[in-house]
């Protein structure tokens, strides 16, 4: 049996753009669980838009442009609901602390402050530390370069008020 190209060109745009989706995920979701849960959320939309891509449009962008309305919707349907209750005697889940090393404990800093940041924030730092041009961010969010100047610097200006304050 010959393999489906469409799932293979799917498989290939996912398999190369997998860094970016699992960031977004960490991004969004604290909880490894939930991010794995939105990661399969975000692949199963991809698949389900897939077949509408254009060629014309950078794939990138198009993934950014679903994986980013995917997880803020999340977020959203997740805030709306109350958090499960356990059941049981089930020990707590202990966080993983972050890798050893000189950079660890900035990191950690880091994803505190981007933790506390809104969701369109959140996006706008995720397409910065992407390396992202301007171009391509506002082609992704909608809207203009200039926009995207502005609000990416009054972003910035608020992550580093964040990581000069107490969390």
């Amino acid at each position: 049996m010959t393999p489906d190209p469409v799932s293979s060109d799917f498989l290939a745009v996912l398999n190369a753009n997998q860094g970016i989706l699992h960031r977004m995920c960490r991004l969004y979701c604290q909880e490894a669980e939930e991010r794995q849960d939105l990661y399969q959320e975000i692949v199963l939309q991809l698949w389900r838009a897939f077949p509408r891509y254009e060629p014309t449009a950078k794939v990138s962008t198009w993934l950014y442009r679903i994986a980013l309305n995917v997880a803020i919707s999340n977020l959203r349907q997740r805030t709306r609901r109350p958090a499960p209750e356990r059941l049981g005697d089930e020990p707590p889940e202990v966080a993983l602390p972050p890798e050893p090393g000189p950079d660890a404990d900035d990191l950690a800093q880091l994803y505190r402050a981007i933790e506390r940041l809104s969701d369109v924030e959140k996006a706008f730092i995720l397409l910065y530390l992407e390396e992202r041009t301007y171009e391509e961010m506002a082609d992704i969010l909608g809207i203009t370069q200039n926009n995207v100047r502005v609000k990416m610097h009054r972003v910035q200006d608020k992550l580093r008020h964040l990581l000069t304050q107490p969390a």
